[in-house]
């Protein structure tokens, strides 16, 4: 058995697999191929050739082959499901439109024909006596209809004397007659359905207010069984029929799930075989959406390897790009189509034009979904998602796979969240990993060891905590040290930057008053300097700003106007800066997934980055706003600390440091106040903000270094031989 099969793959899947030499699945393929087969939606982050687009190809590729294979047979349709008659309150699997998907629970019915209506039924109805009532909530956008019918009514609602069904657009209706009635509904809205059997009343409410009287039955329907009914066209709705509250259940009525069973009857239509779900040429069960035409043509090749022993059925695919005649991929639509990988600007034009449908897609997969939405794709994404049944007409859910390299990045949580449906996280990279091409640094401020802050003719003005407490030189309180520490950490940065030609950083503070008085400050050093030669050019970056100037200060870093960005971790949430040669922290963040954040500016796309930290080795006092103060921070004098009513805290940095470091699981380089910075780990050859090359070792000298030891070697061999032909052949 291939090992591929263990995980539930086809032999014949797994055959072309083998031929390909994967002996064995990668990480990202076992955790990820299981999920898929098992009919979960998939959240996967893998660096580049972890095997990810096979991870989603082979589970996809064999669940739409099975699925082929079972519409030929006519297995796992309506017909399968023979006299299956539900016994509780629900949407009828089988008394609706093929088009019509219904959700596992009963409750949730969709279509997403543009053209024809697809309607559905109750799986059991009322009679006799009694006054009923149910909700529909319109889900999505569309064309719908609710109401009531008898089992012999046709299923698009309203069309016939047997049907009486109320419409988005305000209009009722009934044997083809559409009159006006109540007002318009649609997304969101709750529309109640009332049946009085008892005066042959039908009623409708909207959101709760009564719209008054639509029908009054004829003696002979009001004498028969009623079934709850629906019809859309391009729409979703959800009902309750009390299986949880109401949200307007009006006095008088009861909802069907508290009907007398003596006034319940089965829908027998329910037991009625409406025949196996037909293959419809122009849609296809599966949607793959990659950022560029490359990518598309690699997993468009990766399916058709994967392909190659599936016969009968035969599964077509599509690549749908740019570049190639649309005529082309208009006649492989024709002749039927089951996967479409393709990029977004031709996929919208297909879809957009109805050349492709969307009514049997049972996967919707999104391929580096990070560089999708740094295209502006996420309203192209959800409009295509929209557009999906959330339901197979053989009742599946659809699936919905994401990969891409950030899952945490803000834009990719927030689609998972808004799109998917419970999804399992297959995360083989870590919300915490951080570049390898980082190289962590610590400088040691220690005020009690170096006591320049005593001599400081010029410093940075502080943030005022220490504006009460008598601090100043020859004094040697917490205060003092306090004080110190804040001067000698901008000052150590303005070393760092000298030492180490530190020419584009951003710089993290913890305030927003410590990054305009750390601006201030270096402004002023730069005085009198040509602004293209300028050492210390810079932008600050925090909520306090006006929007325009936030814009311009963020452009001017990131076109290379100025070198050093000053901002806290809020105001850089979101900030579209990679790659950067160096980062500064003038302060630990508290908080250690921060940390994070920070460092995942630096040193990305295979170049070497620097992150230097300035660490006090003593407790520093700093500002902390919270609820209880009344201007969260607006000129706020109050420097007494929490636990006395105030707004300030006192910061131990080396235990925030020993947090970080446990955290990621790594050993950070301290260094002392002239911050030499080892560059052991790069052989001195890297230059920060470079690539990374990868040389390999100097053969030649590796060559050299290895004669001494393979002399020794050989000199052993011939001692050991010689040992052995002496003891056995006694040779001289």
């Amino acid at each position: 058995m291939a090992a591929f099969e263990e995980f539930g793959v086809l032999p014949e899947i797994g055959k072309a697999v083998e031929e390909m030499e994967w002996m064995l699945p990668t990480d990202v393929q076992s955790e990820a191929i299981p999920l898929i087969l098992g009919g979960g939606d998939v959240l996967m982050a893998a660096e580049t050739g972890s095997g990810k687009t096979g991870a989603f190809c082979l589970p996809i590729l064999q669940i739409v082959w099975e699925t082929l294979k079972d519409m030929e047979s006519g297995k796992g349709s309506s017909a399968e499901q023979g006299t299956k008659v539900s016994t509780s309150w629900e949407l009828s699997k089988n008394d609706r439109t093929p088009a019509m998907a219904i959700s596992p629970d009963g409750l949730t019915c969709q279509a997403r024909e543009f053209k024809d209506w697809h309607g559905v039924r109750g799986s059991k109805g009322v009679c006799n006596s009694g006054k009923y009532y149910y909700e529909a909530k319109i889900v999505d956008e569309g064309l719908c209809r609710v109401g009531w019918s008898t089992g012999q009514a046709a299923l698009d609602l309203g069309t016939d004397k047997f049907g009486f069904g109320f419409g988005g657009t305000g209009k009722k209706s009934n044997n083809k007659q559409f009159d006006s009635y109540g007002e318009a509904f649609g997304k969101n809205d709750v529309i109640g359905c009332m049946l009085d059997l008892d005066t042959g009343r039908v009623a409708f409410s909207k959101n709760g207010l009564d719209l008054g009287t639509a029908f009054q039955l004829p003696h002979q329907v009001q004498r028969t069984t009623l079934f709850p009914a629906i019809c859309v066209k391009n729409a979703e709705i959800s009902v309750n029929f009390g299986t949880k509250p109401m949200a307007y259940l009006p006095k008088g009525y009861k909802m069907l799930t508290e009907a007398d069973a003596t006034f319940v009857k089965t829908n027998e239509n329910s037991a009625v075989a409406q025949g196996p779900v037909k293959k419809i040429n122009n849609a296809p069960q599966a949607i793959i959406i990659e950022p560029s035409r490359e990518l598309a043509e690699q997993t468009y090749q990766q399916i058709q390897k994967f392909q190659k022993y599936l016969e009968k059925p035969v599964v077509r695919q599509l690549l749908v790009i740019g570049g190639v005649n649309i005529k082309e991929q208009m006649s492989v639509i024709e002749e039927g189509v089951d996967i479409v990988v393709g990029t977004p600007g031709r996929l919208e034009d297909m879809i957009g034009g109805n050349y492709i449908s969307l009514s049997q897609c049972r996967f919707f997969v999104l391929d580096e979904a990070d560089g999708l939405l740094k295209q502006g794709l996420k309203n192209f994404i959800t409009n295509i998602h929209n557009k999906i049944p959330k339901f197979t007409p053989d009742g599946k859910r659809m699936q919905m796979i994401v990969c891409s390299a950030t899952l945490h990045d803000f834009d990719v949580k927030k689609l998972s969240e808004t799109l998917m449906h419970f999804p399992t996280w297959v995360d083989l990279k870590g919300e915490d990993s951080v570049p390898e091409t980082v190289h962590h640094v610590v400088v040691k401020v220690d005020p009690q060891e170096d006591v320049s802050w005593e001599r400081l003719t010029k410093h940075v003005q502080t943030d005022g905590v220490h504006s009460a407490d008598g601090v100043g030189p020859g004094k040697r309180s917490a205060e003092t040290l306090s004080e110190a520490v804040k001067m000698l950490k901008v000052e150590y940065a303005i070393r760092s930057i000298k030492k180490h030609n530190i020419d584009r950083a951003i710089i993290f503070c913890r305030t927003k008053l410590d990054c305009d008085n750390l601006e201030r400050y270096l402004k002023s050093l730069s005085r009198g300097c040509n602004p293209r030669d300028n050492p210390f050019s810079c932008v600050c970056l925090h909520g306090d700003r006006k929007p325009q100037e936030r814009k311009s200060n963020y452009e001017s870093f990131k076109q290379g106007h100025v070198k050093f960005l000053i901002c806290t971790d809020v105001a850089a949430r979101g900030l579209d800066i990679g790659g950067l040669p160096f980062m500064l922290n003038i302060t630990l963040p508290d908080d250690k997934t921060n940390y994070v954040h920070r460092i995942g500016r630096v040193g990305r796309a295979d170049r070497m980055g620097l992150a230097i930290s300035f660490v006090s080795t003593v407790p520093e006092k700093v500002w902390y706003h919270g609820e209880w103060c009344s201007s969260r921070g607006r000129n706020c004098y109050n420097t007494n600390t929490t636990d006395r009513g105030g707004c300030c805290v006192w910061f131990n940095e080396p235990q925030y440091l020993a947090d970080i470091e446990e955290h990621l699981k790594i050993t950070i380089d301290q260094v002392g106040a002239e911050v030499e910075i080892p560059r052991n780990e790069f052989d001195g050859k890297v230059s920060y903000g470079q690539k990374r090359v990868q040389s390999g070792t100097n053969y030649k000298d590796h060559v050299a270094q290895m004669v001494p030891a393979v002399n020794e070697l050989s000199k052993m061999e011939s001692t050991a031989q010689l040992t052995y032909l002496r003891r056995h052949f006694k040779l001289a």
